[in-house]
């Protein structure tokens, strides 16, 4: 039976660096004896992504033209999308002995991930990391303003502080990945390759596939977004993250197991499938929204829901900026290189006491204090201070599961609550 899905991004199939059999032992016997660099949490998800395809076309990370393309115009050397940097940082005593040409061994916290074969080293200065930030980071939203973002971002966004974080050099080449780290284990039968959910959305006959991203446990809107997808494509992706977040975030099992007691009570299971992905998120905003569709189309995914403030932080960006960053996008006319994944983009939605029932603004007429306003945020901060939560939130079998998490933490974060989030913006 040949496949109806959308083809992997970048015009070359699924690209897999992950080695395994006689040949994973070989390289890993090899590995032992090369020079070993220590990668931080972010790159370990990036190499198990090149792995496994999900970061197909790469097959390594990104050259000085690579980093530079993407940051300026979307796009790699070659003219292939793509929308964030996936580069190599090491330090400048890590980066004087190795040179263009040698191979060295990826490690983290004690586990090698992968060996890498040295093309380029390249400095990354403070300039250039600032730079850096600016394109990728820098949005349309209040704390983005020029006279705002360098005093806010520094100690306040995330990806923005990884990045000033990250070391003197960095490295570009090609990988052979050696380990799927912790995820197979850890999340049996949602930690999936792209080549697995394919073979799941081919066996469904699916060709119309939407994937909602979370890093957040499922609200009502989430199910709302997921449900509209349903009604107009085959069926739904509930694609969460499973790498690391920032404090505060609730981790991956206690929303993998929210999203499993929504679907076995609200969902036809039949138009579903409940997966996660191994990556950090890198809280790019809408340019990670971009990275999101990238990816899933590696997936087999041609529709990605895109709806309020999709991988905001703070208030760095606009509501829908998001969404409209798909229409700024450059496109070369060649379906290999261009981004085939496209938006749905979907209005601010929320539950309506008028209107009875879920409603976003394009299609409920009433006014603000008519309506429940949904976002992850606003439920982490009610349910790490303990606070209630209001009527029509989430779901009840949710919030139990939730509550039990956070009466279980001994220690607590403060959760920042962005005007968006809030409903202020409304």
């Amino acid at each position: 039976m040949s496949s109806k899905l959308v083809a992997p991004h970048g015009g070359k199939g699924l690209v897999c660096a992950l080695l395994e059999g006689a040949e994973r032992e070989a390289e890993l016997k090899k590995a032992a004896g090369l020079k070993q660099v220590e990668v931080t949490d972010r790159a370990k998800g990036d190499l198990i992504m090149m792995g496994i395809g999900g970061f197909s076309p790469l097959s390594g990370f990104m050259t000085k033209a690579d980093w530079k393309g993407v940051c300026e115009n979307f796009q790699m050397a070659d003219g292939t999308f793509w929308p964030v940097p996936i580069t190599l940082d090491v330090s400048t005593e890590d980066a004087a002995g190795i040179n263009v040409g040698d191979e060295i061994a990826l490690v983290n916290k004690g586990k090698t991930y992968a060996t890498m074969k040295i093309t380029e080293k390249f400095e990354m200065t403070e300039a250039d990391k600032r730079w850096e930030c600016e394109k990728v980071f820098k949005g349309q939203g209040e704390e983005s303003a020029d006279d705002k973002f360098w005093e806010i971002a520094p100690e306040d966004h995330p990806g923005v502080i990884m990045v000033m974080n990250q070391k003197e050099f960095n490295l570009a080449g090609p990988v052979k990945v050696l380990s799927e780290g912790e995820y197979p284990a850890e999340y049996p039968g949602i930690y999936l390759k792209p080549v697995e959910v394919r073979a799941m959305f081919d066996e469904r006959g699916w060709a119309n596939v939407a994937a909602l991203q979370l890093r957040n446990p499922m609200h009502r809107s989430h199910e709302f977004l997921a449900k509209i997808a349903i009604e107009v494509c085959d069926g739904v992706l509930i694609h969460s993250l499973i790498g690391n977040l920032k404090p505060g975030d609730i981790p991956a099992d206690t929303r993998i197991e929210a999203i499993k007691i929504l679907i076995d009570h609200y969902f036809v299971k039949e138009h579903v499938i409940n997966a996660g992905y191994p990556l950090d998120m890198r809280y790019a905003g809408p340019r990670e929204g971009l990275l999101h569709a990238t990816f899933r189309q590696n997936y087999g995914v041609n529709n990605m829901l895109i709806g309020r403030d999709h991988a905001g932080v703070g208030d760095f960006y606009g509501l829908f900026e998001a969404q409209e960053i798909f229409d700024r996008i450059p496109k070369t006319g060649d379906p290999g290189k261009d981004l085939q994944c496209k938006p749905m983009k979907i209005d601010w939605t929320f539950y309506c006491h008028k209107c009875d029932g879920m409603a976003s603004l394009r299609t409920c007429p009433h006014s603000k204090e008519d309506r429940v306003i949904l976002s992850g945020t606003k439920l982490r901060k009610a349910l790490s201070e303990g606070a209630p939560v209001v009527d029509h939130f989430g779901r009840d079998e949710v919030l139990v599961l939730l509550r039990k998490y956070y009466a279980g933490l001994t220690e607590k974060v403060e959760v920042k609550m962005q005007s968006h989030a809030a409903g202020s913006a409304m």
